[in-house]
């Protein structure tokens, strides 16, 4: 009868022995009772030798570029004009700022649960059944299933969106059918050759966007074609700050501050959950993930917060073009800046490098969801269908089921693009900041169990001190973000029922899906007490396959970046 439990994914409480042996996981030597969440699930290993599982083929600087690479996107190419318009250059920055601060705060917390006991196939909602509830573990794992695999077809659109730019006479269904191919072709590829190609794409993305922030130097000292200084001409012309919704001064500028802050949010959607599902497909990954960690503030830093203030500085906040519903680019405020500039030929350029970079936010979105699929399988969660893998590593089914989503895509062909990108837009923020809650709670709950069974910051493999508080502070935050984000639609004149329910129906389906689970399992606890949850199963095998890293000196400490 407990075989037959493990094998559905229940949990078991059953006493273990002081070193938390595999082997002998019904000792009571010190009567302590450990929760012991299917043993085989948190090594990372399947049920059936009949499937194979993951393999680790990603290195350091592969798990870096994927999470740049679903975050540096089109929410940030060309979702950042409308931030502009509606909050003004200074409103923009502060949100930047303050979004990446708490982005920032969820990224550390979960670097430091992800890198304790990185198992294969590990994501967040597998940590958050592991080290909370059974019901948040199933919650979290359908949300990332949905939401990741609802973003595929986002990046599609928006790709859709800037091939419209060059009035292409192809149809719109042969490039969908194309972007499709190739973005399902790159998830079915063994994980190094996956890795390697979302490498190359996230660091073109990144020289691009290095170029376009050069370029706004150039733009700010006067260095365009027609050598006008630009400065900060904008910001007192027409303004540093923008009014929303009402034409009373203060009011209208404090509701365009929270608009802004609620529209900035997108473009780091589901970033910090990257990065943690490639640790179980990561090279050594209690060494490169706090490795991966410890640089990801740089690159919020340098291209959110450097980016929003470049185009604060070229682009007017009130140029039509950014709300016009223009094609693709077209809205992009470094498109209009570049334009404003008399600079030829150089719009076509960030078209194709907007091209590229939806597929690789396409490429990565699939890699999260289809993840997220295959550890929902492996807890007991999903139809064990869904953890099968091919010899190379790849969970197959897990890729088909997520490509499904790929269909809404050709919501185009019979609908204007720009309405469908505010579709996916809307249907996805709130799953954000849902995600984003889980994972702050994740990481409180492993902090408290670290606490009671002793063990300290120094044992573990990274550590931020931003935690716990950062936890809390992001809790908050984003439980406020989430229930104002559609609060525009609550004006008489902007009310309609599609962007009420495409602004909030993500709270009530989550919450459906939660609390029919905790129905299912209500004779369990609502979380795991901190003494009884597992933290040692599969820690060793992990600790043993570590390879230590490789020391450079000198000028030899660039190499640091290919490792």
């Amino acid at each position: 009868m407990a075989e037959y439990e493990a094998e559905k994914g229940l949990h078991a409480f059953t006493n273990t022995s002081p070193d938390h042996s595999l082997s002998s996981p019904h000792d009571d030597t010190k009567g302590r009772r450990t929760s012991v969440v299917n043993q085989d699930v948190l090594v990372g290993e399947v049920y059936d030798e009949r499937y194979d599982s993951t393999h680790r083929g990603l290195k350091s600087r592969h798990a870096q570029m994927i999470a740049l690479g679903g975050t540096i996107g089109t929410g940030l190419f060309v979702g950042s004009g409308q931030t502009l318009a509606r909050g003004g250059p200074a409103f923009i920055l502060l949100a930047y700022c303050l979004m990446s601060f708490l982005v920032w705060c969820i990224v550390s917390g979960v670097a430091e649960v992800a890198a304790w006991c990185p198992t294969k196939g590990c994501s967040m909602n597998m940590f958050g059944w592991r080290y909370v509830s059974r019901s948040l573990g199933f919650a979290m794992g359908w949300l990332y299933f949905y939401s990741l695999g609802i973003l595929v077809p986002y990046e599609i659109t928006a790709a859709g969106l800037v091939i419209e730019y060059w009035n292409a006479p192809v149809h719109i269904a042969v490039w969908i059918s194309i972007m499709i191919v190739v973005i399902v072709g790159l998830n079915a590829l063994p994980v190094k050759f996956y890795g390697e190609t979302e490498f190359w794409f996230a660091g073109t993305k990144v020289i691009m966007m290095i170029g376009l922030l050069m370029m706004s130097v150039v733009l700010f000292f006067g260095g365009g074609p027609d050598k006008d200084r630009l400065g900060f001409r904008y910001w007192q012309n027409p303004g540093a700050v923008n009014e929303y919704l009402v034409g009373d001064r203060d009011t209208g500028r404090f509701l365009a501050l929270l608009s802004t802050i609620v529209l900035s949010a997108f473009p780091f959607a589901f970033a910090p959950e990257l990065l943690v599902a490639t640790g179980g497909e990561m090279e050594s990954p209690r060494r490169n993930l706090p490795t991966a960690a410890r640089r990801y503030i740089w690159r919020l830093i340098i291209f959110y917060v450097g980016s929003v203030l470049a185009i604060g500085v070229i682009c007017p906040s009130n140029d039509p073009r950014l709300t016009s519903g223009g094609a693709g680019a077209g809205s992009s405020p470094f498109v209009v800046a570049i334009k404003n500039a008399g600079i030829p030929a150089l719009d076509s350029i960030i078209n194709g490098g907007i091209i590229l970079s939806a597929w690789s936010s396409g490429n990565s979105f699939m890699f999260l969801s289809s993840r997220s699929l295959y550890a929902l399988a492996l807890s007991g969660n999903a139809p064990r269908i869904f953890k099968a893998c091919t010899k190379n590593g790849v969970p197959y089914m897990a890729v088909i089921a997520s490509s499904l989503f790929c269909g809404l895509a050709y919501l185009n062909v019979a609908s204007d693009s720009a309405v469908v990108f505010n579709w996916f837009v809307n249907l996805t923020n709130t799953s954000g900041f849902i995600s984003w809650i889980c994972c702050g709670i994740v990481y409180l709950r492993f902090n408290k169990a670290c606490k009671a069974q002793g063990i300290t910051y120094a044992d573990l493999p990274y550590h931020s001190y931003f935690q716990p508080w950062g936890s809390y502070v992001a809790i908050v935050a984003f439980v406020f973000l989430c229930l104002i984000n559609g609060f525009n639609v609550f004006w008489p004149e902007l009310w309609s029922v599609s962007s009420f329910m495409t602004a909030y129906v993500g709270i009530p389906l989550f919450l459906v899906i939660y609390f029919g689970h905790r129905i299912y399992a209500r004779h369990e606890p609502w979380a795991h007490p901190p003494e009884q949850v597992d933290l040692q199963t599969g820690l060793e095998e992990i600790i043993a396959e570590e390879t230590p890293g490789k020391e450079f000196k000198g000028w030899q400490k660039i190499r640091h970046i290919w490792e």
